[in-house]
């Protein structure tokens, strides 16, 4: 079974930012041009123009601007705030992936899924999602408002997760339990050397095993021991790390954006 859906964000009952005006704010901003983003998505230039002039009239701040005729010729820009909406659009994509892959399960199997209840840990385990990781608690610090939680992940790596106290009593967390620890690929944060001193109290080397182009960002896989975690920056910080295949690198990322499930 193949669970899809689609994600409209909408003002007034108008549709601002959905998948196909995403994908032409991405196209634009690779060619800087309407019309050649229109051709590659085989629709009108009027409807491409439509569609960048009701997202601009929505926003408080334009998303792409125009520049016609003059010595260097027209050209077409999209602004800061629509690089923010791309990416932003296309985390909200990313997440919603992991949760309807919660219910891809074959129909032989329903029956079975369903006396195990369906967000039961068997079927998390057959589901693919990146940077979820289950370990063991091993350790937890408790504070006045929050606790410290760490995980042994594998035999090497250790994650650790800051979270309220009132989660921790809420989750019935202890010693000895198995839980998962979910980490946003943008959320992670990579270093060419080894950095001496930072506020990730996660942080670990790995060396890098596929880089994803994209317009605006890139996906990196480092493979870090046994673990291989995805990670999501700018095309802009790729280039100016020289980021490569092969390479090896430290990455990070903070206790706070550990987020843990049962």
């Amino acid at each position: 079974m193949e669970v899809q859906g689609r994600i409209w964000i909408k003002e007034n009952n108008k549709n601002f930012l959905g998948h196909g005006k995403v994908e032409l704010l991405e196209r634009i901003a690779e060619s800087g041009s309407i019309a050649k983003a229109a051709r590659e998505m085989k629709m009108s230039y009027k409807a491409a123009w439509d569609s960048i002039d009701m997202m601009n009239k929505i926003s408080q701040q334009p998303l792409v601007l125009r520049a016609t005729g003059g010595k260097g010729g027209g050209g077409t820009q999209i602004t800061e705030k629509g690089r923010e909406a791309i990416k932003i659009f296309r985390e909200m994509e990313e997440i919603q992936e992991r949760l309807l892959k919660l219910f891809e399960v074959d129909l032989k199997e329903w029956d079975n899924v369903t006396k195990n209840t369906i967000f039961g840990r068997q079927f998390m385990l057959k589901t693919s999602a990146r940077n979820q990781l289950l370990g063991e608690i091993v350790a937890i610090k408790e504070g006045k408002v929050n606790a410290e939680v760490t995980l042994q992940i594998s035999q090497d790596l250790q994650i650790v997760s800051i979270i309220t106290l009132q989660s921790l009593k809420e989750m019935g967390l202890a010693l000895g339990m198995q839980v998962y620890a979910l980490v946003k690929a943008s959320w992670i944060v990579i270093f060419t050397q080894k950095p001496s001193e930072n506020s990730l109290q996660n942080c670990m080397c790995g060396e890098i095993k596929a880089i994803s182009d994209g317009a605006v960002n890139c996906g990196i896989t480092i493979q870090s021991g046994e673990i291989e975690f995805g990670a999501v920056i700018t095309e802009d910080s790729k280039n100016n790390l020289a980021l490569e295949v092969g390479q090896k690198v430290w990455f990070g990322f903070k206790a706070n954006d550990v987020i843990l499930g049962i």
